[in-house]
């Protein structure tokens, strides 16, 4: 089940369970899994940025990984974040989440790259550090890493590693680049790529219409984002749209930098996808103020997607 270029749908990003006092939960992480595949996702991403990976022992993030990829067996393909500062740590977490039977892994660029040369030997000596058999997959997130990556720069890491199958694309703005992208394609000078599209899924709607294969990102109904992939591929635009306009101001509420995993982890506890909403410190809060807030927008969200009623205020408007 390892990545290809012909990869598509709707890859989640999971978010780390902890326990209250720090601790990995287990146990969330199964509970977590099991909902992805129950609800249809085609795959899982884990130890992304909003996975917390950085607070996490090399040990750990190990164990983590290795759960998840356990847990979905052949449900669902498992791609793991395995971004260090060192490519010794890189290394040694993608092969042993290979050997797991992770799908392939993702890399982000660090930040303190800043020309083209920079950008593409990166990639290069990163590459020759997991191996070349490793599917991997780039992840182009200027607004959070500061590393800007040009589609031609973007063009020549890929067309330099044929181990690079997918783009996880979470440019802002960013409908430009894709279809720059997809017309290097149509001129022959790029390769066949998997294009998903990350950014909370805000501009998922025309993103699809921009010929992207899908979602990859952490939204708290990972259903909506299904659902908008597979209504855009059927042609269905208008369905698409309303669907995605009914969960757009819980989604922009979602990614406001800092609080956005706070956010999302209350909404899947509420859900009772997992036990906690805990984060390991350091660690952002919501208030009650911003938890009421949060329920409001469920009940909103509940008028046109039932899925969301949940909690008083959404289980209210019943």
């Amino acid at each position: 089940m390892k990545l290809t270029a012909q990869a598509a749908g709707t890859f989640a990003i999971a978010p780390t369970p902890f326990h209250d006092d720090g601790r990995i939960d287990e146990a969330s992480i199964d509970k977590l899994t099991d909902f992805y595949a129950s609800i249809g996702c085609d795959g899982v991403t884990v130890l992304g940025i909003l996975g917390e990976a950085p607070k996490l022992e090399a040990q750990e993030a190990e164990a983590v990984a290795t759960r998840f990829v356990k847990r979905a067996g052949d449900k669902m393909q498992i791609i793991v974040g395995v971004s260090a500062p060192g490519f010794a740590a890189m290394r040694s977490l993608a092969l042993k989440s290979m050997d797991a039977g992770a799908a392939g892994v993702m890399i982000a660029p660090p930040p303190n790259l800043r020309t083209d040369d920079q950008i593409t030997t990166y990639f290069r000596q990163a590459i020759e550090a997991i191996g070349d058999d490793v599917p991997w997959v780039l992840q182009d997130y200027p607004l959070t890493l500061t590393v800007v990556m040009t589609p031609a720069v973007i063009r020549k890491i890929i067309m330099d590693s044929k181990s690079c199958v997918m783009l996880k694309h979470e440019d802002w703005p960013g409908l430009e680049k894709i279809t720059t992208l997809r017309g290097y394609q149509k001129d022959g000078s790029l390769r066949e790529l998997s294009i998903l599209t990350g950014n909370g899924g805000l501009f998922l709607d025309f993103e699809m219409e921009r010929g992207v294969d899908g979602a990859m990102t952490g939204y708290a109904f990972p259903e909506m984002l299904i659902d908008v992939v597979n209504l855009s591929k059927a042609g269905k635009r208008d369905a698409a749209h309303d669907l995605f306009d009914a969960h757009l101001p819980l989604i922009r509420y979602e990614q406001q930098p800092g609080a956005g995993l706070a956010v999302r982890k209350y909404v899947l506890q509420k859900r009772g996808v997992i036990a906690s909403m805990a984060q390991r410190k350091p660690g952002a809060t919501i208030s009650a103020i911003a938890k009421a807030e949060v329920d409001y927008l469920l009940s909103r969200v509940a008028r046109t997607d039932r899925r969301a009623a949940i909690g008083s205020r959404a289980d209210a408007a019943e």
